[in-house]
């Protein structure tokens, strides 16, 4: 037996012109849309390195000074060692006088440092090194001229930066802010951190101060409650950072260690 095929003659109508117009279009804006959304990202991911590199030059310019410091330092006695000279001369009494004399204060290495300038033309100080070793932060802390939220926000991109209080390793709340990148860098991590755990500051003189979690939790952006000085005269610092979502901030209270 004979076998006729037949096709049916496909007729291509208005409606469907438009459907495959509309496919097509959603097609192209799909693709343009996954382009850029990939241009970006890979531009994030290159600033937050650069970010990275220029945090970790600025370390590395401090630790170089503090380390030059230190082997200037040629004061055989500290302010809180009391000598006593039994039947000394005059000229013993006035070598103990002038004992501790060549100390550099952490406001006056402070003043003392070198003022840099931003790649947007903000200036600031390097004033305190973080180190936590159980997330591997280790970078510089900055202080801007002016303290203004433009300048912390411009700086922000390069290190943490002081937000609130007195200069750091003093009596007081010495509050830092960081960005969350979602990576390893800046504060990223610090959201893992929990009650018992060590971070060190170390300032402009060398002294570097052991500190230890003991509160962390979460608050409004507008909530600066935790930066207040009211610390019964002991030394704390804070840490801040934003939540993954950016909705709130991230709070890690620390204490001296003893």
């Amino acid at each position: 037996m004979n076998q006729i095929l037949v096709t049916e003659k496909l007729y291509i109508t208005p409606e469907l012109k438009r459907k495959k117009k509309v496919y097509k279009f959603h097609f192209i804006l799909s693709v343009f849309l996954v382009c850029i959304l990939t241009s970006m990202y890979i531009y994030a991911e290159y600033d937050r390195n650069k970010s990275e590199a220029v945090s970790q030059e600025i370390l590395e310019e401090m630790n170089e000074k503090i380390a030059n410091a230190t082997q200037e330092d040629t004061t055989i006695a500290k302010n809180d060692i009391l000598l006593v000279v039994l039947n000394g001369t005059q000229k013993d009494y006035d070598s103990i006088e002038g004992l501790g004399k060549n100390e550099t204060s952490i406001s006056e290495a402070i003043l003392q440092s070198k003022v840099e300038t931003s790649p947007s033309g903000y200036q600031y100080r390097t004033i305190a090194r973080i180190v936590i070793p159980k997330i591997g932060v280790d970078y510089p802390v900055l202080q801007g001229e002016t303290g203004s939220a433009e300048e912390t926000e411009a700086l922000l991109r390069n290190s943490p930066v002081k937000y609130h209080g007195y200069d750091p390793n003093e009596v007081g709340n010495f509050c830092i802010v960081a960005h969350n990148y979602r990576n390893s860098r800046f504060f990223s991590k610090v959201k893992t951190l929990v009650v018992g755990d060590t971070i060190q500051l170390t300032d402009l003189t060398g002294r570097t101060i052991t500190y230890s979690v003991y509160d962390k939790h979460t608050v409004d952006p507008s909530d600066t409650r935790d930066t207040t000085q009211l610390t019964g005269g002991k030394k704390e610092v804070t840490l801040i950072t934003c939540t993954d979502d950016s909705q709130a901030r991230i709070v890690v209270k620390c204490k001296e260690v003893k």
